[in-house]
């Protein structure tokens, strides 16, 4: 008789250290890519300050950058559900948004 394997779950523990608890405050995320990875920068800027420093880089391949939009899109819909849409149209910035279509210069959200 051939039966198909039970679908297996694994916990996972993941330890949270006390600085990582802290957080990393961002308002700024610069992302780019080359055929095996992406790279998202987090930053944040401040009024008068011209320059900014990058606080946290992640790298990961193309397919858990899906995930991670994925898992993003599903955390907002659900976030929008609770407390409404999050409105960004009224969002002004000194820094441009730009999401070029391919290239690996670097796309950004403020």
């Amino acid at each position: 008789m051939n039966e198909l394997p039970q679908e297996q779950t694994m916990n996972i523990n993941i330890e949270l250290g006390e600085k990582e608890a802290e957080g990393i405050y961002s308002n700024m995320a610069i992302i780019s890519h080359s055929p095996a990875e992406f790279i998202v920068d987090f930053t944040r800027i401040l009024p008068g300050v011209p320059k900014a420093r990058v606080h946290a880089r992640i790298v990961m391949t193309p397919q858990h950058a899906k995930y991670l939009l994925h898992a993003l899109h599903d955390n907002i819909s659900r976030y929008e559900a609770q407390y409404g849409e999050i409105n960004i149209e009224h969002h002004t910035s000194s820094v441009s948004s730009t999401f070029p279509v391919s290239g690996n210069s670097g796309a950004q959200f403020h």
